[in-house]
């Protein structure tokens, strides 16, 4: 069983910063292996792609438009962890944050599309009081 939990959610105030971590845990899960992915979903607001990592060292990186030079991710395969830094946050970046696995990635991509990726973590909540 592949489980995904998320963590370092929390309320901030507009300019500070927060590192979102994702454990991934399962025996038979190859985490260098795999191309990994951060969401978010805002309230009242569909799922979006945040920020995507290609698998091994993650040497390929994807972010969306509107949060490109705020937001790092990064991953340590030993520790079967990712990492969404989020800096400089806005009012706008309150959402639930999901982390994502895609287990059979290979290849050196990224992917921004939910339907490429098999695995979801619960999420955390990310709130940004102005």
């Amino acid at each position: 069983q592949v489980q995904l939990v998320e963590s370092g959610g929390g309320l901030v105030q507009v300019g500070d910063s927060l590192r979102l971590s994702c454990i991934v845990s399962g025996p038979t899960f190859n985490m260098a292996g795999a191309a990994m992915g951060w969401f978010r979903r805002a309230p009242g607001k569909e799922r979006e792609f945040v920020a995507a990592i290609s698998s091994r060292a993650g040497s390929r990186t994807s972010y969306a438009d509107d949060i490109k030079g705020r937001f790092t991710i990064t991953r340590d395969n030993a520790k079967k962890t990712v990492y969404l830094q989020l800096y400089n946050l806005q009012p706008e970046d309150t959402a639930v944050y999901y982390c994502a696995a895609n287990a059979f990635a290979g290849g050196g991509l990224t992917y921004r599309a939910s339907p490429a990726y098999n695995y979801w973590g619960q999420g955390t909540q990310v709130t940004v009081s102005s």
